[in-house]
């Protein structure tokens, strides 16, 4: 503990933004320089409490008293070998985790917590323009081929773990970039892709193998991957979105919210899309279905298309401000979040089922919905949902994003070819090694565990690389992720 007086003395802070006007501008990350006092003043607020409940609300298991009072100290480049020593990648979690270890901070009993994402990003972005961040190839290599199938962030995770310990590993993404999710659904304003391109970078000096454009189970069997290699391991996360099956579900205008976010990505990578196909909302009225991070995203991609009214809508109540009294400590609080992208402007309203959409010659130009009232509990201790009689109403609208979340991934492919067993939500089912019923046959991050946070990602990542070593190797050396322990 640098400074015993720290948490008194300092409150929290963050890196400032810059004004909503300037940022609407352009899809740039829009935080400005966190300068070194400031994280250093940060870092000296955690306590090194005697059970550190922030290490037990991250899934890495991310040393944070460690790297906090490394960074108090300005002993930066320690920093960065604890925070590797968890996180191979913590350039992501410091931009786009929603960051349970905060909400897990004995701070953030009766006070604000430490602000450990962002020290985080300090201490990886300090790496980077130090030059401390560079290839570690493997002096051995073990003769052992890994197919990693997905370059999200569990495959890349499980990429570096497994190439670093010897293994030849080569990584198959059906996309034309790779970092799956990362780079095709995680707007540039959150996380720019020169912050992935250069971790890219890094693994194919240490060894990895990149080949993007090739869908496995359509442009190579399966089947033919698993003769070819020792282990396969699949991350291709969970893609299939759920619908709404309501009248005028087919008018255009009514577009899942990945079509719009990857296509503005893929925009701004410089990749043509064809005007024809273009979902631009300049000038337009949007309403976007869902509250959680990824309508939050949609609708800091419509402001900065430029649209007009943008409306979004939850199935749901609003949540409280501040945490309900049954809602305690370490817990991740079910409570009201205002993102960026609710500063820069839009509507939010609350306990809206959306009944139907209508338009004229095949085109979108109304949602109908009705409100909501919730009442008591049925037998399976969910709140029933009641219409409110009288309360139809109409929203005139250009495009709706469907951001409804995700039922699980798709089936057609390797997990139909390879007959992998699922389990009861339709995701691949594992073993405590992350392998599948098919002996050398694993599988890691949302495709397993279903749709999560990146840093769920991530650790499902390690836990696979280190299973796989384990059975390619009768031992192994990597270390247990902190995910394996707490579910």
């Amino acid at each position: 503990m640098g400074k015993a007086t720290g948490f008194k003395e300092f409150g929290r802070s963050t890196p400032k933004r810059q004004p909503v006007g300037d940022r609407l501008q352009n899809f740039h990350e829009f935080y400005t320089e966190w300068n070194d006092d400031d994280a250093q003043a940060q870092g000296s607020r955690c306590m090194n409490c005697a059970v550190p409940f922030c290490m037990s609300g991250c899934p890495l298991g991310n040393l944070i008293p460690d790297f906090n009072d490394s960074v108090y100290k300005k002993q930066w480049e320690g920093a960065l070998k604890e925070l590797h020593s968890t996180n191979n990648f913590p350039e992501f979690t410091g931009r786009i985790c929603p960051a349970p270890c905060e909400a897990s901070c004995v701070l953030n009993i009766n006070q604000d917590p430490v602000t450990i994402e962002y020290i985080e990003k300090a201490i990886s972005d300090k790496g980077w323009q130090e030059g401390w961040i560079k290839p570690e190839p493997p002096k051995v290599r073990s003769g052992k081929k890994v197919a990693i199938v997905g370059s999200g962030p569990a495959g890349l995770a499980a990429a570096q773990q497994l190439n670093r310990t010897g293994h030849h590993v080569t990584v198959y993404e059906r996309s034309h970039r790779t970092g799956g999710l990362l780079a095709l659904g995680i707007p540039d304003f959150k996380l720019e892709k020169y912050v992935i391109d250069r971790r890219i970078d890094q693994m194919e000096k240490e060894g990895v193998i990149f080949f993007t454009d090739i869908e496995i189970g359509t442009d190579v069997p399966a089947s033919t991957l698993a003769d070819d290699f020792d282990v396969v391991l699949l991350t291709g996360g969970s893609t299939i979105p759920r619908d709404l099956d309501i009248p005028g579900r087919e008018l255009k205008g009514v577009h899942f919210a990945m079509e719009f976010l990857t296509q503005q990505n893929n925009v701004n990578a410089g990749f043509v899309v064809e005007e024809k196909d273009r979902i631009v909302t300049t000038e337009k009225n949007v309403v976007i279905l869902g509250g959680g991070d990824t309508g939050s995203d949609c609708l800091g991609t419509s402001h900065r298309q430029g649209a007009g009214q943008v409306h979004q809508l939850e199935l749901l109540p609003e949540p409280p401000k501040e945490r309900r009294e049954n809602d305690r400590w370490p817990n991740w609080p079910m409570i009201l979040r205002t993102s960026s992208s609710h500063e820069e402007g839009g509507f939010r309203d609350y306990n809206i089922l959306t009944k139907k959409f209508t338009g004229e010659n095949g085109v979108l130009k109304k949602l109908h919905g009705v409100r909501l009232e919730w009442g008591k509990p049925d037998e399976n201790g969910r709140p029933q949902m009641m219409e409110v009689e009288g309360s139809e109403f109409e929203i005139e609208t250009d495009y709706v994003f469907l951001a409804l979340g995700f039922l699980h991934p798709q089936h057609e492919g390797p997990v139909k070819e390879l007959k992998l067993d699922l389990d009861p939500r339709g995701n691949v089912k594992t073993d405590s090694n992350k392998m599948t019923n098919v002996p050398g046959i694993f599988a890691a991050g949302d495709i397993s565990r279903g749709q999560s946070l990146v840093v769920w990602a991530l650790a499902e990542g390690r836990e696979a690389a280190r299973g796989i070593d384990e059975y390619l190797m009768g031992e192994t050396s990597l270390p247990k992720s902190a995910g394996s322990y707490i579910g």
